[in-house]
C-alpha cells in the first residue's frame, strides 16, 4: 500500500544557520492488513517520516508512494487515503467543538457522504466501530478520558476511509491499563478493514505486541528491519540490542536484566553534525576503527532480516 524509498527531509535552521538533516535515505514499505512499527529514540526522525508521507513536510529527495494514487489526484484525494492518528488525543481536538459537530466538519468537508440523515447515520457508526456510545457526540473533548478521546481520534481518521492509517505514538499519553484495549482495537481495526498501518512509538513492547515488522530508526537512518519475531530474537545492531535491554522482562528481574544489559553511553548527536562512518559509533560499546571511518551498507540476515552493521551476521554464520 505504502512503499518509501530512499526519502530524505531536510529543514533550514535559522538558529544555527545550518541545515538539519533529520530524515536520511530511508526506505521501507507497509502492505495492506499489515502493521509495521517505526521505533527508535526522540530525534531519531520517526514523526519526520510521518509528515513527509502525510504531506505536512516537503520530502528534500526519494519517493513517496502509494498504491492507490493517481495522476491528476489533488491534495484532498491524497489527503482521504492517508490518516494520521495523533499522539495527545486532547491537543489534536478543537475544544471549543462537540464531538459530533467535528465528525460532521470531516464529512461535508470530504464529501463523504450525502444528506443531513447519512451523516447522522454515519457519525453513530464510527462511534461503534471504536467502542464508544453515539450519545457521547454531543459531549466537548474536556468531558472525555484520555482513552476515549484517543478512541474518537481513531474515529476521526477513519471517517473519510482512508487506506493507510499512521499512528504517532498514540498510547504513550494514556494509562498502562488503557494502552491495551487502544492497541487491541487498532489490531482489530487493521485486520477488520484491510488497512495498512504505519504505528511510530518508543515501547518496543507494544510494537512487538501489535506489528507483524519494526523498523528501527537512528540518527535520521534504519539501522535495521525485519519482522517483529526474527529482530527482536535475533537483533543484529547494538543500537537495537540496546533498545530492547531496555523493555522490562518480569522474567529475568532486576539484577537479571543490570548484568546482561548493553546501556547506551550519551545522546542522540544533532542532526546538523555530520559524523564520519557510522552513525552509531560515538556511543556503539562494539566499535571497531572500520566503524569510525566507513558508513556500513545493508547485510541481508535472512527472511527479510537487514540490518547495517559492519559486524551484523546471516542466520548459520558464525562471527571471526
Amino acid at each position: 500500500m505504502l512503499e518509501v524509498s530512499n526519502l530524505s527531509v531536510i529543514y533550514e535552521s535559522a538558529e544555527v544557520h545550518g541545515l538539519v538533516r533529520a530524515v536520511r535515505d530511508v526506505s521501507f514499505s507497509v502492505s495492506r492488513g499489515e502493521c509495521v512499527g517505526l521505533v527508535g529514540e526522540s530525534g531519531c526522525g520517526k514523526s519526520s517520516v510521518a509528515n513527509a508521507i502525510v504531506g505536512l513536510v516537503p520530502a528534500s529527495g526519494g519517493d513517496i508512494r502509494l498504491a492507490e494514487s493517481r495522476a491528476g489526484d489533488d491534495d484532498g484525494v491524497r489527503a482521504r487515503r492517508v490518516q494520521l492518528v495523533f499522539q495527545d488525543p486532547f491537543g489534536s481536538l478543537n475544544p471549543r467543538m462537540k464531538l459530533g459537530n467535528v465528525l460532521d466538519e470531516v464529512l461535508r468537508v470530504h464529501g463523504v457522504v450525502g444528506d443531513d440523515r447519512s451523516h447522522d447515520e454515519r457519525i453513530r457508526e464510527l462511534f461503534a466501530m471504536v467502542e464508544l456510545d453515539p450519545k457521547l457526540a454531543s459531549r466537548f473533548p474536556h468531558e472525555l478520558s484520555g482513552g476515549q478521546r484517543q478512541r474518537f481520534g481513531i474515529a476521526r481518521a477513519l471517517a473519510v476511509d482512508p487506506s493507510l492509517l499512521i499512528a504517532d505514538e498514540p498510547v504513550s499519553a494514556l494509562d498502562v491499563s488503557v494502552q491495551v484495549q487502544i492497541l487491541n482495537l487498532l489490531r482489530d481495526i487493521v485486520t477488520e478493514r484491510n488497512l495498512a498501518c504505519l504505528f511510530i512509538a518508543h515501547d518496543l513492547a507494544a510494537v512487538h505486541y501489535l506489528c507483524d515488522r519494526i523498523v528501527v530508526m537512528y540518527l535520521g537512518k534504519v539501522v535495521e528491519s525485519g519482522p517483529c519475531d526474527a529482530v527482536f530474537s535475533r537483533p543484529a545492531h547494538p543500537y537495537t540490542q540496546s533498545l530492547l535491554d531496555a523493555v522490562p522482562d518480569i522474567d529475568r528481574g532486576l539484577e537479571g536484566r543490570c548484568l546482561t544489559a548493553r546501556v547506551i553511553e550519551g545522546e542522540v548527536p544533532s542532526a546538523l553534525q555530520q559524523i564520519p562512518g557510522c552513525g552509531f559509533h560515538p556511543r556503539c560499546p562494539r566499535k571497531e576503527t572500520i566503524c569510525e571511518s566507513q558508513d556500513p551498507g545493508e547485510t541481508r540476515l535472512g527472511d527479510a532480516h537487514v540490518s547495517r552493521c559492519h559486524f551484523a551476521q546471516p542466520v548459520g554464520v558464525e562471527a571471526d
